[in-house]
């Protein structure tokens, strides 16, 4: 069963950074490419694209929104996705999930994570 662990979520001020780590286990990690997902529980119920990493963790892509603050990365040793946020922005404020990217618009998928919320906020 794939079990999906998000932490590193917080309250921090605009241009604050946070790092956020998924702890994966149930799957093959290091053949899998995985995905930073979120949602604003404020406007719906619909999670929106973040960032995604291939297998290997050499390449990498971004929704434009976060593209030049985020940074996308994985261990695969550890079974461990990460994603640094810098820059932070009040619109950043959702919460984070991770999934493996072949899941991530599937509305079959049932084995999310319980996310992480980070709040962007003065």
């Amino acid at each position: 069963q794939v079990q999906l662990v998000e932490s590193g979520g917080g309250l921090v001020q605009p241009g604050d950074s946070l790092s956020l780590s998924c702890a994966t286990s149930g799957f093959t990690f290091s053949t899998t490419p995985m995905s930073w997902v979120r949602r604003d529980p404020r406007k719906g119920l619909r999670r929106h694209y973040v960032a995604s990493i291939n297998s290997a963790g050499d390449s990498t892509s971004y929704a434009d929104s976060v593209k030049g603050r985020f940074t996308i990365a994985r261990d695969n040793a550890k079974n461990i996705l990460h994603l640094q946020m810098n820059s932070l922005k009040p619109e950043d404020t959702a919460v984070y999930y991770c999934a493996p990217t072949r899941y991530i618009d599937s509305a079959k998928f049932v084995d999310w994570g319980q996310g992480t919320q980070v709040t962007v906020s003065s």
